[in-house]
């Protein structure tokens, strides 16, 4: 039987056939001290790039750690090119909505200062690492880019009208969001969901005024930001065609 690891580890680069793939000190850690993990323990190391290879652990130090790459157990894979545009929120709630985002397959996520904001600080580190935990546990190979935050206004009068915009309305105005996404043309996209309190009118009669903007509606019932956030992600990849992909064995 062809032997299989337990522990993924997101690589950033550099994963080939007899290389050499460098650990950081809390990967080392991770593996030395959490897992009980020894030199020759088998373990996957994955990129978007390179897919995902079976390694051996080489050593482990305070510093960091090696793996000695041996062969390709995963190709590459094409995703959704799907974002995700939200409000940043209290911390633990902020961190559910990362590693579950990661889950869901949002590609990029981009925190964004509205009038309603409350939240005023990221950790992007902090965000990062549930976001490559998340990548890890959930078997992708990508990890999503998380850009540092900025205003709803100064990030939408760049945006490239190819990437479809789904806003997400609180208010119930927007039509049914599965029937909306089943009609849109395949290609970039993003989701957009409002802070707690929701957008202020004038945000909402700047945005809706914009071309590339869809407004969709989530349901009867009011959602907490998070949530919107997951289940807007969750019909998307639905209707997509993402939930007709199969788990690789």
């Amino acid at each position: 039987m062809a032997e299989r690891a337990a522990t993924r580890l997101f690589v950033p680069a550099g994963l080939a056939a007899g290389a050499k793939a460098a650990l950081s000190a809390e990967q080392a850690h991770r593996l030395r001290h959490v897992l009980r993990l020894a030199s020759g323990a088998v373990v996957a190391a994955f990129n978007a790039t390179d897919g995902e290879w079976l390694c051996r652990i080489g050593a482990l130090g305070r510093d960091g750690g090696q793996l000695t790459v041996e062969r390709r157990v995963r190709a590459p894979e094409a995703e959704a090119d799907l974002w995700l545009l939200f409000a940043p929120i209290k911390r633990a709630r902020l961190d559910w909505l990362v590693e579950k985002a990661t889950e869901l397959g949002a590609t990029a996520l981009l925190p964004v200062w509205t009038a309603r904001t409350q939240v005023e600080r990221l950790n992007l580190e902090r965000l990062r690492a549930h976001a490559v935990g998340a990548a890890e546990q959930s078997e992708r190979l990508s990890v999503p880019e998380i850009e540092p935050p900025q205003p709803l206004d100064r990030l939408l009068a760049r945006w490239l009208a190819e990437r479809r915009l789904m806003f997400c309305d609180e208010s119930g105005g927007g039509a049914p969001a599965a029937e909306t996404l089943a009609g849109m043309a395949p290609g970039p996209a993003a989701v957009l969901i409002g802070p707690e309190g929701g957008f202020a009118e004038t945000e909402l009669d700047a945005v809706l005024k914009l071309s590339f903007v869809t407004r969709i509606g989530l349901g009867p019932r009011v959602l907490r930001a998070e949530t919107a956030a997951l289940a807007a992600l969750a019909v998307f990849q639905a209707v997509a065609g993402d939930w007709r992909r199969t788990r690789p064995r």
